[in-house]
């Protein structure tokens, strides 16, 4: 593994950075307060290349590994965690007419989806959902609720973890559900803690039509889908945690240069020095972790679940701790709205629990060091 990213890499970080500070950072702070994330936003992105990150170049999309992947989610996270968050299931496990269907309007960005895997009832033991697909003569009829959908009632179709078979993971099939479809509802807007311009939301099944065309692969392996999905996952909320907390630390590094106290800049006192240097060393060795787990998944090592977990504990742990310690340094101005550093700290606050919470996560890691020994 090489540690130093090739030019074409280095250029795909200063794309997304770029767009992102451009068009989503003087924008955030707006969104947030109206809840929302204007869709025309999305066209853009794909004009970019960005609405289909891993999906093949034959079907639209950019075909990149998760090493370059990681990097899109860093940039953009450093204009707004929530937005740069919201961005193949599909391309690597859907049937040709299936891709054809729906891949071209994924990479343009046409159409947005949202995944829906969790319910009120079962978070962390994903296996034990309840929502079900009964077989129709025309396809499926889905009876259930998702909870914590990023995107409820905002996204223009929903790709559904259901049970068509026994209890268990063998039971689990994936369902595209459109927008609009007979016996699809949803529940109230969540008031969250942050990610607030991301609309969030219960999604509600009440036999609701599917058509069978709409079944991704084969009945009974959603669940082997949903979880070869969330070793890609947990890398980009850890990397979208690591943008946002770069992002905090650069601006206080802004400020600690500007505050003035006792005569001179803060950024010249020898203890608070120190906590910059710490932040960075966390920072730094949090980017170097993130990378390697990248490089493991992409070249299919055996241990890629349990560095996929590790770097998601170790990189949104230490990206938290980043953003609040910044707080910490920008005194009483950084409780305020208009420093911005609030925000990131409640933004980043939710990466330790999305994806699998950390405790899942020493789970996932402490089983694969016992299988191993």
């Amino acid at each position: 593994m090489h540690f130093e990213l090739s030019e074409e890499q280095s250029a795909i970080f200063d794309m997304a950075y770029a767009f992102g500070q451009d068009n989503i950072a003087p924008h955030a702070r707006d969104w947030e307060k109206q809840g929302t994330i204007p869709k025309d936003l999305w066209p853009q992105i794909a004009q970019l290349g960005l609405g289909g990150i891993y999906v093949s170049e034959d079907m639209g999309g950019s075909g990149l590994l998760r090493l370059d992947a990681t990097l899109v989610f860093e940039a953009l996270a450093m204009a707004c965690p929530s937005v740069g968050s919201f961005l193949g299931m599909i391309d690597k496990f859907g049937s040709d007419d299936l891709r054809a269907k729906w891949l071209p309007k994924m990479c343009s960005m046409e159409t947005v989806f949202s995944y829906c895997l969790t319910e009120p009832g079962s978070g962390s033991d994903a296996a034990a959902l309840r929502t079900r697909a009964e077989r129709t003569n025309e396809g499926y009829a889905v009876t259930g609720t998702k909870a914590f959908i990023s995107g409820g009632g905002y996204s223009d179709a929903y790709i559904v973890m259901c049970r068509t078979g026994e209890d268990g993971p063998k039971g689990i099939s994936s369902l595209i559900v459109e927008h609009g479809a007979d016996g699809l509802s949803f529940g109230g807007l969540e008031d969250k803690m942050g990610w607030r311009s991301q609309p969030t939301a219960q999604v509600q099944f009440d036999a609701c039509h599917v058509p069978s065309d709409n079944l991704i692969g084969e009945e009974g392996r959603g669940f082997s889908y949903a979880m070869a999905g969330l070793d890609g996952g947990r890398l980009n909320i850890a990397a979208s945690a690591l943008g946002g907390a770069q992002q905090a630390l650069n601006m206080t590094l802004t400020y600690m240069g500007e505050r003035k106290a006792f005569g001179k800049s803060i950024d010249q006192f020898q203890a608070l020095q120190f906590r910059l240097a710490d932040m960075e060393v966390k920072l730094q060795s949090a980017r170097t972790f993130l990378r390697q787990a990248a490089w493991k998944l992409d070249n299919r090592t055996p241990d890629a679940t349990k560095f996929c977990a590790m770097a998601k504990l170790y990189v949104t742990d230490a990206a938290f701790s980043v953003a609040n310690d910044c707080l910490q340094l920008h005194g009483g101005y950084g409780y305020l709205a208009d420093y911005g550093i609030e925000k990131i700290v409640r933004d980043l606050r939710v990466h330790q629990i999305l994806e699998g919470t950390n405790e899942i996560m020493r789970l996932i890691i402490s089983r694969q060091m016992l299988a191993d020994r």
